[in-house]
């Protein structure tokens, strides 16, 4: 290899590395939207009720933006009050001057023509719409409040929508602030800050979550952007050289945020997987523990049965060979003793093979790929299986917690059903998603000649078979394999139509029960 290429290679092996370090783990959705919710409704909202009512109290009582028809009428009281003190109607200018009401008056001494048509102040030229869009936000503000009380649990992207769509409001409220008080001189920076920093714990996702605070960013940067090009020049024209400077380098704010934003996301990340890694951690043990204990329970059983199997083989053996003096019916009944035995031992040790659960540890396996491995061990493509293969795996499962070849088993007994009820020719469909209560769900479907009506509740009873040939002990192994990790088997078929297998594994038993 050129030195060249071993330099891409590892700098797409860095990058890669990068990529699965920083990924986003997967979020158990219903535990994730009720944490959320929880926050959004118990902290959150809370504290929006107490920012609305501040920002209310000044937009519309406290006079720090009168509108232009206000200004008017207290230029017509003033001008009328100057008027009846000189006698006569030729004052061309009029000093507004209201205690009550300091903005109407800048604190520069700012004055406005009796005849102007409009302030000069660009905040009180368009006072009426920011006012407006401020009881906009407010009304929406009232509706998610309302959802977040009254509304039943929501499911994770109902309420990260939610929480998605209101955040790009805070934004763009806290960018008009920003505009409205110096720009990027604010002290409103410090909430933009605050912003993203409840973005990233409220939003897991990486590409809404990073999307949503880089337009926190934007609307800092868009607010002191028009604070330089409209609210400057018009305070220069106002109050020449007495015109607040601005000190802040917005670049350096910005690069703040973005910063900021990625930190907040890599924390985020650190702590899930963290969290993530003690909650695996702990179910492995336990499951561990679990699955020794019934395979030493498993074994036992199996031990004291093959015993006194032995014993009666012996006997058998004995008793045949006592009564060779021609005697056929006692030798027919031995040799039935002796067939039936090793028929039962035989089965014992089968069911030992499938029940010896203290051997082997629990891993974390992907779903997805341990059902592609289950396909192509029972159609691998040298036999060309005239069997289409229909796949359906829904994105971001999360991992099971088990004995590889106990999935494994799982998986290959019932795609082997399902290849020798259509004599390996047909349609298989499988399908992986969530289901409730944060479990996966693997469905198996084929579209062979189906089940009998009055067999189909036997199927998973040991030594039940519906094919000449079968020990009876693959559907039964299916359902043990899938209960001991507290799932469940459910089967529906239909003569003529085919058979479908549903399997129901949580993905996470302790953090359920703990809820």
């Amino acid at each position: 290899m050129k030195p060249e290429d071993k330099t891409k290679a590892g700098a797409a092996g860095t990058i890669q590395k990068l990529t699965r370090l920083l990924a986003a783990p997967t979020i158990e959705p219903a535990q994730r939207a009720a944490r959320i919710q929880t926050v959004e409704r118990d902290i959150v909202l809370p504290l929006r009720v107490l920012i609305i009512g501040i920002l209310a109290a000044y937009f519309f009582f406290s006079g720090w933006l009168i509108t232009p028809g206000a200004i008017n009428h207290f230029e017509k009281k003033a001008t009328h009050a100057a008027t009846n003190q000189a006698g006569t109607h030729q004052t061309n200018t009029v000093q507004i001057a209201d205690t009550n009401h300091p903005h109407v008056a800048s604190s520069k001494g700012n004055t406005y023509q009796s005849n102007a048509d409009q302030p000069q102040e660009w905040s009180l030229r368009h006072a009426d719409t920011i006012k407006t869009w401020f009881l906009v936000y407010t009304a929406l503000n009232i509706i998610v409040g309302i959802i977040l009380v009254w509304a039943p649990p929501l499911s994770l992207k109902k309420i990260q929508t939610m929480v998605f769509s209101i955040g790009l409001l805070d934004a763009l409220l806290m960018g008009t602030l920003t505009l409205l008080s110096t720009g990027f001189d604010s002290n409103l920076y410090w909430v933009f800050l605050a912003l993203i920093l409840h973005n990233a714990l409220a939003i897991p996702v990486a590409l809404p979550q990073l999307l949503l605070n880089f337009f926190v960013s934007a609307a800092f940067m868009a607010g002191g952007l028009f604070d330089q090009k409209i609210i400057v020049p018009l305070d220069k024209s106002m109050f020449g050289a007495d015109a607040d400077p601005r000190l802040e380098n917005p670049a350096e704010r910005l690069i703040v945020l973005v910063a900021w934003a990625l930190c907040c996301y890599g924390i985020q990340v650190l702590f899930e997987k963290q969290k993530r890694a003690e909650a695996e951690a702990t179910e492995f043990a336990v499951r561990q523990e679990r699955l020794h204990t019934a395979g030493r329970l498993a074994a036992e059983i199996a031990h004291q049965i093959k015993n006194p199997l032995s014993i009666i083989t012996n006997s058998a053996f004995s008793l045949q060979k006592a009564v060779h003096d021609g005697e056929t019916a006692v030798d027919e009944q031995v040799q039935i003793i002796r067939d039936e035995v090793e028929h039962a031992d035989r089965i014992i040790t089968e069911l030992m093979g499938y029940a010896q659960l203290a051997e082997g540890t629990v891993e974390r396996l992907e779903v997805g790929d341990e059902v592609d491995n289950a396909i192509l061990e029972i159609f691998p493509p040298a036999a060309k299986y005239r069997v289409e293969i229909i796949k359906d795996y829904a994105p971001g499962l999360p991992a099971l917690l088990m004995q590889k070849r106990h999935l494994s088993s799982v998986l290959v007994n019932l795609l082997q059903n399902a290849r020798e009820a259509m004599h390996g020719v047909g349609k298989i469909e499988v399908s992986v998603r969530y289901g409730e209560k944060d479990s996966v769900i693997i469905s198996i479907a084929d579209n062979g000649p189906g089940i009998a009506p009055d067999k189909i509740d036997k199927i998973f009873e040991a030594h039940f078979s519906t094919r000449e040939k079968g020990t009876g002990l693959g559907l039964a192994i299916v359902k043990h394999n899938t209960e001991i990790y507290g799932g469940a088997v459910h089967v529906q078929s239909e003569l003529g139509k085919g058979t479908r297998f549903t399997l129901e594994f949580p993905a996470r038993i302790l953090m359920r029960l703990s809820k």
